[in-house]
């Protein structure tokens, strides 16, 4: 049964107004929210998907699924959700009590101040929700146009490389209503140029670049603007959404490498407001559970609202507050583990390292550097290896050479060489992986091309 009567909306309305009021005072400088109430099976699907309306495809399908499945076991519940954008759009559950929703209000405010303020949202698309609509109306349209199973296997291809994209290279493939790419510019281009050191030059005949673009003199880590820009096989439509994947990934990726800091900053926050707020005893008892159980450590897995809540604070109390509030301006997950990540704070927290040795999860290494330095190599996206681009017309024959940064962490052999395949797709030509070999030592070269699978050279 929903909580939230027509009553208690009113009452939830009252408070948001306090909320704001509070928040104010204490120095948050939010964007504008618009808050809505919606059952489970809405919050799950913009979880899912994202964004609001955003594309079809069947990952989506298969994280709603898996997010829902847990919240109808009892297992997991979303609290709250909230989109950068202006205004922000927050999604509140119609099931939750008004209390737990005027904790995920002032939650959502602090995000919202976040989205703002920190450095690394600047220059996201604060019109995405918008945006992510038009995309998902040209992928139906290709649909119709060339079929379900030709866009799904186009879509398969750039999502599997989707998180190789690289900020710093400028969004010059943005796209009008259309569907056609057109190149933009804004005031700010010679700024974010002193980051594009490696942005391949405008070239007459784009169709047919000449070997200086395809073999940049430093490597390139934007995969996808590099196929964009220079496959021989793609198709305007197939472009389009390589530039739609690409487009979107850049607006997630902030929300990626400020995790622990963004969650921490927003439980920071909403528990400074709400012990502000005119609560009854019982309220007061229901939201210290609430966010007793927010802060709580989990199992084998890293809970990023308790890493960012004790480091902040932490901050705060050595810094003041001043300080506090540039840190929420200028960090990652990364700065933010490196910088501020303690001895006292492993010891407080209980972190360590451990491994799989049979059947058994076996501790091995206590020690706060060492601590430090994997939740830094894991956080905001570290995980994922760095892939470049180093020729795109190897041996001369439009073969794409690509070589994984080594940092000791070796590749997934069998899910790298599926990725090929994705890869080859979007490319038209064999494609070439540079790495090295499980001790890191000798060099390994993967390579693919449909007549003759997968080899593996050393």
């Amino acid at each position: 049964m929903p909580e939230m009567t027509p009553s208690a909306v009113r009452e939830l309305e009252r408070r948001i107004e306090q909320i704001w009021e509070i928040g104010q005072r204490l120095g948050l400088r939010p964007l504008p929210v618009h808050f809505e109430i919606v059952p489970a099976t809405v919050l799950y699907e913009i979880g899912a998907y994202g964004l609001p309306g955003r594309f079809s495809h069947w990952t989506h399908g298969k994280a709603y699924q898996v997010q829902k499945t847990l919240y109808d076991y009892g297992l997991s519940k979303i609290y709250e959700l909230v989109i950068n954008s202006d205004p922000c759009y927050a999604f509140l559950l119609e099931t939750n009590t008004v209390l737990q929703n005027t904790l995920v209000a002032a939650h959502v405010m602090a995000h919202a101040d976040f989205f703002a303020n920190n450095a690394y949202f600047v220059r996201t698309r604060r019109d995405m929700v918008d945006i992510a609509a038009l995309h998902a109306e040209r992928i139906e349209r290709y649909e119709f146009e060339h079929g379900k199973a030709e866009v799904e296997r186009l879509l398969d291809a750039v999502l599997a490389i989707q998180e190789h994209v690289d900020p710093s290279v400028p969004d010059g493939i943005d796209l009008d209503t259309s569907g056609r790419p057109r190149r933009t510019h804004s005031p700010y281009d010679d700024l974010w140029a002193l980051d594009n050191r490696h942005a391949a030059v405008q070239q007459d005949d784009e169709r047919v670049p000449k070997r200086s673009v395809l073999k940049p003199p430093e490597p390139i880590r934007d995969l996808l603007w590099f196929i964009h820009e220079h496959s021989p096989v793609l198709d305007d439509w197939e472009r389009d959404v390589v530039a739609i994947v690409r487009s979107e990934m850049l607006y997630f990726l902030p929300q990626i490498r400020t995790k622990v800091v963004n969650e921490g900053w927003a439980t920071l926050w909403h528990a400074r407001i709400m012990r502000e707020l005119d609560l009854t005893p019982d309220e007061h008892v229901e939201f210290a559970r609430l966010h007793a159980a927010v802060v709580q450590p989990t199992g084998r897995r890293l809970n990023p609202y308790a890493l960012g809540y004790a480091v902040l604070c932490d901050i705060e109390r050595r810094y003041g507050t001043e300080h506090l509030f540039l840190v929420r301006e200028v960090e990652t997950d990364v700065s933010l583990v490196r910088n501020y990540l303690t001895e006292e704070l492993v010891e407080e927290l209980d972190l360590y390292l451990y491994e799989r040795r049979g059947d058994e999860l076996v501790v091995v290494d206590k020690d706060w550097e060492a601590v430090r330095e994997r939740l830094a190599s894991e956080l905001g996206g570290n995980h994922i290896p760095v892939i470049v681009v180093e020729d795109g017309d190897y041996l001369g024959n439009r073969e794409l050479y690509l070589r994984h940064v080594w940092d000791g962490r070796k590749l997934d052999l069998p899910w790298a060489e599926k990725t090929l395949e994705h890869v080859f797709r979007l490319w038209g030509r064999r494609v070439w992986l540079e790495t090295r070999t499980d001790d890191g030592i000798e060099p390994l070269l993967l390579s693919y091309h449909p007549r003759e699978g997968h080899r593996r050279h050393r």
